[in-house]
C-alpha cells in the first residue's frame, strides 16, 4: 500500500511548472491574462493570473478601448492569495503586463519586494488608449521608476523600446542600440521587438543580457500586427524560464511559438485578427 508521503513525493514530482501573471483582462480573448494562461498552458505551465483591470473594445467607437481598473484592495488580495497558495520554491517566476495606474504600480511594487521573485518578465505596456493623455504620462513614469528596476526580463515592443530607450528606431543598428540602452537603464535581459515594424522580408527582434547581442530572426507574416503577439511572447519566456530555461533559450522558443500562432491566426468581427496560442501544435 502506497503512504501518504511516498504519494506526496510522486505528485510532487509531476506538478508543473507554475508562473503568475499580474495583467488585465481583455474581453476579446485575444491579449492580457486570457493571452498569457493559454501560453502557459500550451507550454506545459500551471498558470496563475492576478488581474490588474477590465479592457473591452468598444465596437460603437471604432473598437476604442474602455478601461476600468480594479480596487487596489483587489489586487492586493488577489496577490496575497497568490502567494499564500504557493511558496516561493514552487512560484518563483512572475510576469508584469498591463497595470494601467501609478495606484496599481505602486500596490504591485510592493508585492515584488516582499516575495523576491527569481524571474520577473516586464511586458512594458506603457499606453492604454482608454486612458486620459495626462493619467497616461504619469502611468509610463511610475512603471519606468518603480517596476522596470524589478525586472529580470524586459520585452519592449517597438513604440516601447523607443520610449525607454530614448531613441528612434527605424533600423536594425538602431534596435540594437535600443536593447543596449534599455539593459544598462535596467540590468535586465532585453528582447527588444521590431517585429513587422522595420522595414524588410523579416520580423526582427533583438535580445541583449549585457553580454550576448542576438537577432531572432523569422518571416514576416503579414504587414499587419496581430494582437495578443507581445503578450504572448512575454508569456512564452516567462512559462519557458519557470521551466528552467536560460533566458537566451527563453526567448528562441517564444519566437517561435509566437510565429506558429501568428500564422494561425483568428478572425473576428473585430479590426484586427489574435494570435492562437495552439498553432504550434
Amino acid at each position: 500500500m502506497t503512504s501518504a508521503v511516498s504519494l506526496h513525493a510522486v505528485r510532487s514530482a509531476q506538478s508543473p511548472a507554475i508562473a503568475l501573471t499580474i495583467a488585465g483582462s481583455e474581453a476579446t480573448g485575444g491579449a492580457g491574462a486570457q493571452a498569457d494562461l493559454k501560453t502557459f498552458q500550451e507550454l506545459g505551465v500551471f498558470g496563475v493570473a492576478n488581474l490588474t483591470c477590465i479592457v473591452s473594445f468598444d465596437p460603437q467607437d471604432n473598437w476604442n478601448h474602455r478601461f476600468v481598473p480594479v480596487d487596489q484592495q483587489v489586487i492586493s488580495e488577489q496577490l496575497e492569495a497568490t502567494t499564500a497558495a504557493y511558496g516561493p520554491e514552487a512560484l518563483d517566476t512572475v510576469k508584469i503586463g498591463m497595470l494601467g495606474s501609478p495606484a496599481t504600480i505602486a500596490t504591485v511594487e510592493s508585492a515584488l519586494a516582499e516575495r523576491q521573485f527569481a524571474n520577473v518578465v516586464l511586458d512594458p505596456v506603457l499606453i492604454c488608449k482608454g486612458q486620459e493623455p495626462g493619467h497616461a504620462l504619469d502611468t509610463d513614469q511610475a512603471l519606468k521608476a518603480k517596476i522596470l528596476p524589478l525586472a529580470t526580463f524586459v520585452t519592449p515592443n517597438h513604440f516601447e523600446a523607443e520610449s525607454l530607450s530614448g531613441l528612434s528606431i527605424t533600423t536594425l543598428e538602431e534596435l540594437k542600440a535600443a536593447a543596449v540602452r534599455i539593459h544598462a537603464l535596467s540590468g535586465a535581459a532585453v528582447l527588444a521587438k521590431g517585429g513587422v515594424r522595420l522595414e524588410g522580408p523579416d520580423a526582427v527582434d533583438v535580445y541583449y543580457d549585457g553580454g550576448t547581442l542576438e537577432v531572432l530572426s523569422a518571416p514576416k507574416v503579414g504587414e499587419v500586427a496581430v494582437s495578443g503577439a507581445g503578450c504572448s511572447l512575454a508569456a512564452a519566456i516567462t512559462a519557458e524560464l519557470a521551466k528552467g530555461a536560460a533566458p537566451l533559450e527563453a526567448a528562441k522558443t517564444a519566437k517561435a511559438f509566437v510565429t506558429a500562432g501568428i500564422e494561425a491566426r483568428v478572425s473576428s468581427n473585430a479590426p484586427f485578427d489574435a494570435l492562437w496560442q495552439g498553432g504550434a501544435r
